[in-house]
C-alpha cells in the first residue's frame, strides 16, 4: 500500500469504533480539566513488534492524565537511514491521546515507556525495541532542541503522515499543512499496511 492509496481509498475492511467505546472513552474525558490533544508515533523492529506497540498503547492510557483517543492501523516500514538490509523492518503507528501534561512531561513519560522497553541509543538509526514520539501537541510550535514541536521530520515521513491520516484525515502538521498535501511528497517511501493485525484502543 503506498501513501498516496491510503490518502485517496479508505480501506473497507476497517470497521468504525463502536458507539459505546467512544461514550467510555469521552466519558474518561471528563475527569481531565482542560486536555491538550496530542499525536504520537509508535514503532518499534526488535522483539515481538506488534506487543511492544500494544504495550506502548496500553502504558499510555495508564499514564495519569492521559487518555487515549484513538490508534492507526499497524504499517510495516523500512528502516530510514540505514542499509535497507542491515535490520528488520520497523511496525509503526499512530496514537491520538488528550492529556494534562505538558509537553515536557508527555515527553518525561515516553522516554519512560521506551527505557521499560528497553530501548537502547548506542547508535544514532539503529535497531530499537520501542520508539515513542511525540508529532504534534495542540497545534504548538517550538524550537526548543529538548522537544521540537512539531517533530521536526514528521512531515518527512511516510511512517508517520500514512498512519496518522488513518484516524485524523483532516489533521495539519503545524507550519507544513494538511496531511493530505503531504502524503504525496513521501509516495515513494515504502509502507506496507499489515491488515492481519491490530492494535487494541484500551478498555
Amino acid at each position: 500500500m503506498t501513501p498516496s492509496n491510503a490518502a485517496s481509498s479508505p480501506d473497507p475492511t476497517v470497521q468504525p469504533v463502536p458507539a459505546s467505546v467512544v461514550r467510555q472513552v469521552d466519558a474518561a474525558d471528563t475527569t481531565l480539566h482542560n486536555p491538550k490533544r496530542a499525536v504520537l508515533s509508535i514503532g518499534g523492529n526488535v522483539g515481538n513488534r506488534l506487543e511492544n506497540l500494544q504495550g506502548a498503547v496500553d502504558a499510555l492510557e495508564d499514564t495519569p492524565g492521559v487518555r487515549v483517543k484513538a490508534v492507526s492501523r499497524v504499517y510495516e516500514t523500512k528502516p530510514v537511514g540505514v542499509e535497507q538490509d542491515d535490520q528488520p523492518d520497523y511496525f509503526n503507528a499512530v496514537v491520538l491521546v488528550k492529556t494534562t501534561l505538558p509537553p515536557g512531561s508527555l515527553l518525561e513519560r515516553a522516554q519512560a515507556i521506551e527505557e521499560a522497553f528497553e530501548r537502547v541509543r548506542d547508535v544514532r538509526w539503529g535497531p530499537r525495541t520501542l520508539d515513542v514520539d511525540i508529532v504534534s501537541y495542540q497545534g504548538v510550535t517550538s524550537a526548543d532542541p529538548a522537544l521540537t514541536l512539531p517533530h521536526p521530520r514528521a512531515h518527512e515521513r511516510a511512517f508517520v503522515l500514512v498512519p496518522w491520516h488513518d484516524v485524523e484525515p483532516g489533521a495539519e502538521v503545524p507550519g507544513h499543512g494538511p496531511l493530505d498535501g503531504l502524503l504525496a511528497s513521501v509516495a515513494e517511501q515504502g509502507v506496507t499496511l499489515r491488515s492481519d493485525l491490530e492494535l487494541v484502543l484500551p478498555d
